[in-house]
C-alpha cells in the first residue's frame, strides 16, 4: 500500500490519528462518525494500514529529557564493509530509536537515550569500542526549536505547523520564542507516573474498546485516564497521544537531514526562521568539532528527492545561510520509539 494506491478514506485516517486521536472509550468509534463510515470498518483499514508498515505504532509520546533519561544524536564513521554489522550492535540498545545510514563523512547516525541509572558516555565509549568505528561524535541538543512530525497524507506534504499562525508576521517568527527554558530538565515523577508511562507507551490494540485493559492496569476508569493525561501534558511529560507513520511507505519517499553553518551570533534568530517551515519536523542547535563545522540540523521530508531539494533552497533564502548539507538516509536500520522504565 503506497501512497498511490492508498483510498481517500485511508489518509483521512491516517490524518485524525496522527493529529487527534481521541481518548475516549471507544475511540474508532467517534473516528468513524467524523469520516461517515462505520467503527468496524475504520478498525479494518488501521488494521491493514498496520499490516503493510504505514502506521507504525498508536500510543502516548513522551518527552525523553523530562522523563529524566539523558540523549543525544551520534554520528560514526564506520568502514563501508562492516556498516551493516556494525548498525545491528547499534541497534541492541534498547535507547537507540532511529538510527540511519547516510551519505557524508560520517555514515552512521543513531540517536541514543540512556535512562538516570546508566552513565551516557561510558554506553557510548563501548558502542565505538564494539563497532570498530573509525570516529564517534557525540551531538547532544545545545538549543531546541522544534519538533513536531505530521504529515497531511491528503495534500501529500508535510505539516510540521505547531509553532507558528501562517498569518504571523516574519517579524514576530524570528524573535518569538518557541521552546520552554525547563526543555532540558527532568521533571519530579512518581511511581503513578512511571506506571501511567508504561502503559501508554504500549502499541494501542484495534479493538472497540482499547482503552478497557489499560484502565484496568492502572485502576482508573476512562475519565480518570484523560485527567492523568492532561495533567502529564500540562506538566510537560507528554506530548500527545497518536499515531507514527513509516513516512517511507506512507509516501514521503525522500528523507534529508539538513546540515547547516550558522554564525554563533544568529544561531537563534535563524532557528526560529528555520522551525517555522511546515517542512521541517525537527530543528535543532548542536555542536561542532575540528572535522565538523554545522551546528544547526533540520530534517526534511518530502514525496521526492527533487521535492526535498528544493526545500533547503527556501530556508537558504530565508535565512541567508547558504553553507549546508543534505544527508540522505541510504538505509533505515532502526525507527521505533524508546521504552521507558523497562527492564532493559
Amino acid at each position: 500500500m503506497t501512497t498511490r494506491t492508498m483510498e481517500t478514506v485511508d489518509r483521512e485516517i491516517c490524518n485524525v490519528i496522527q493529529s487527534d486521536f481521541p481518548l475516549v472509550d471507544r475511540p474508532f468509534l467517534k473516528i468513524a462518525e467524523g469520516l461517515g463510515i462505520t467503527e468496524d470498518e475504520v478498525m479494518e483499514r488501521i488494521i491493514e494500514l498496520k499490516r503493510r508498515n504505514v502506521v507504525r505504532q498508536i500510543g502516548a509520546i513522551f518527552d525523553t529529557r523530562r522523563l529524566g533519561y539523558k540523549t543525544t544524536l551520534v554520528a560514526m564513521r564506520i568502514p563501508e564493509d562492516n556498516l551493516d554489522a556494525a548498525a545491528q550492535i547499534v541497534n541492541k540498545h534498547p535507547g537507540v530509536s532511529h538510527n540511519y545510514a547516510r551519505n557524508g563523512r560520517f555514515n552512521l547516525w543513531f540517536t541514543l537515550a540512556v535512562s538516570p541509572f546508566e552513565d551516557l558516555d561510558e554506553t557510548l565509549e563501548k558502542m565505538a569500542k564494539d563497532t570498530d568505528a573509525e570516529a564517534t561524535r557525540k551531538m547532544p541538543t545545545i538549543r531546541f526549536f522544534k519538533i513536531g512530525v505530521n504529515f497531511d497524507m491528503v495534500k501529500q506534504e508535510s505539516d510540521a505547523t505547531n509553532y507558528f499562525k501562517p498569518d504571523e508576521p516574519v517579524e514576530a517568527k524570528k524573535d518569538a520564542p518557541k521552546v520552554d527554558e525547563d526543555w532540558n530538565t527532568a521533571q519530579a515523577l512518581t511511581d503513578f507516573d512511571i506506571a501511567f508511562v508504561r502503559e501508554l507507551q504500549e502499541d494501542l490494540p484495534i479493538t472497540a474498546e482499547p482503552f478497557k485493559d489499560i484502565c484496568g492496569e492502572l485502576g482508573l476508569d476512562m475519565a480518570g485516564l484523560v485527567a492523568h493525561a492532561d495533567d502529564m501534558v500540562g506538566r510537560k511529560l507528554m506530548r500527545r497521544f497518536s499515531a507514527v507513520l513509516h513516512h517511507r511507505r506512507a509516501g514521503f519517499a525522500a528523507n534529508a537531514m539538513g546540515v547547516w553553518n550558522v554564525p554563533e551570533e544568529r544561531s537563534e534568530e535563524v532557528g526560529n526562521i528555520m522551525a517555522q517551515s511546515r517542512s521541517v519536523t525537527h530543528c535543532y542547535e548542536r555542536p561542532r568539532f575540528p572535522d565538523w563545522k554545522y551546528s544547526h540540523f533540520t530534517m526534511l521530508h518530502a514525496t521526492s528527492q527533487e521535492g526535498c531539494e528544493e526545500l533547503p533552497k527556501e530556508i537558504s533564502d530565508a535565512t541567508g545561510i547558504t553553507d549546508y548539507q543534505l544527508l540522505y538516509s541510504s538505509r533505515e536500520y532502526k525507527k521505533t520509539r524508546v521504552r521507558y522504565f523497562v527492564d532493559e
